[in-house]
């Protein structure tokens, strides 16, 4: 049974998350708390992470085999939305992403260790990319090698997001000339040269990850048999999770562009009343729902194979350039202050780079749904 909320049809479970996700992260992720925790070394808040997993958020996708709620994909999607809207910072989505590697290509002894223990708020990381900025996730570069003191690791990782705060990091390797993902415990983390990043997003903490020197257990390797069909759902799956956190984003930006284009006056009017301005707000709204519709669409077929693949990748190519679109006209319409680093729509306009740029760009996307469609 589904329910409406809009003009975005939702399943009764997604409608109860969006009610309590939307409350929940604004009230624990005011604008004030945001620019606080830019400064802060962590970047967010552990004991509000932790109310996320007593609210059972991080095993929503997680089968109740391994504590979790035996949800899919689609039902975090506006969990994710209203975290977006409210530019919350945190673990959270690097956590679902490791999960779902894990439970895609993991072993029934690593998914029964490592999945009860991300449902219950143990931080997670994913590490995917590499300083060739290629998006495709089977182009890799470090290595796993048979060595003395088990598997043997080489190799650079970038982009690595919450690298910091991650207790488990699923990172992909060159295993006997095939792609495999390696699951890195607390101790191999400390063993590996983390370096924190400089990104755009400073809502983020993103890390460099040196893998030379690190070795692993042989049961640290998750099946290589299933990587290939791991790494093509964790991609997807990145996609349709950023796509939604733009569309939240966008209708984030949008209330603020709004609430300033009716309090600002000039001539003894609101400028929200001058069609110049009034006219691409209403352009950037259309832009956000139309990516919304995408996004909802793709959450609903996600788990149906080819369909499922082009409707995520039609929701990336689209959020990315609609959060942009509204990003850009806020600090327009912001005037000279629009520019300055005091001005919230900035920040929102930082967020749709990062968004943007993790799992393939707007034009990546068209570019695989070529091959899918044509």
């Amino acid at each position: 049974m589904s329910v409406r909320h809009g003009t975005i049809g939702l399943s009764e479970e997604q409608a109860a998350l969006l009610e309590s996700a939307s409350k929940f992260c604004r009230d624990k992720s005011s604008i004030e708390a945001v620019r606080r925790l830019i400064d802060d070394e962590l970047g967010h808040d552990p004991a509000v992470f932790e109310e996320m997993a007593e609210l059972g958020w991080l095993g929503i996708a997680i089968p109740e085999a391994y504590r979790g709620a035996g949800l899919e994909l689609a039902e975090v999607v506006p969990v994710v939305e209203q975290m977006g809207r409210n530019l919350m910072a945190g673990p959270f989505l690097s956590t679902t992403l490791a999960a779902q590697a894990v439970l895609c290509a993991g072993t029934e002894a690593q998914k029964s260790q490592v999945l009860p223990e991300l449902v219950a708020g143990t931080p997670a990381a994913l590490a995917l990319m590499e300083p060739h900025a290629d998006w495709d996730p089977k182009n890799i570069g470090c290595q796993a090698v048979r060595g003395e003191k088990g598997i043997e690791l080489s190799g650079t990782k970038v982009l690595v997001t919450d690298a910091g705060v991650a207790k488990w990091i699923v990172a992909s390797v060159v295993y006997e000339g095939s792609p495999a993902l390696v699951l890195l415990d607390a101790e191999a983390i400390t063993a590996c040269k983390r370096r924190r990043e400089t990104v755009v997003d400073e809502t983020r903490r993103s890390f460099q990850l040196g893998l030379d020197g690190v070795s692993v257990a042989e049961d640290a390797l998750l099946d290589v048999s299933l990587v290939p069909a791991a790494l093509e759902r964790t991609e997807l799956a990145g996609s349709l999770l950023g796509s939604a956190e733009m569309c939240g984003g966008g209708v984030g930006c949008i209330d603020s562009t709004v609430a300033y284009l009716i309090d600002r006056k000039q001539f003894g009017r609101p400028i929200g009343s001058y069609q110049a301005l009034k006219h691409p707000t209403v352009d950037a709204h259309l832009g956000i729902e139309q990516a919304r519709s995408h996004v909802y669409a793709a959450a609903h077929t996600f788990e149906n194979g080819r369909e499922g693949e082009i409707a995520v990748r039609m929701a990336k190519a689209h959020a990315g350039p609609a959060l942009a679109f509204a990003a850009d006209r806020a600090i327009q319409f912001h005037g000279g202050f629009g520019f300055t680093y005091e001005c919230d729509a900035q920040l929102y306009r930082r967020r749709a780079l990062w968004c943007e740029n993790q799992h393939g760009d707007a034009l990546y996307h068209r570019q695989k749904l070529a091959s899918l469609i044509l």
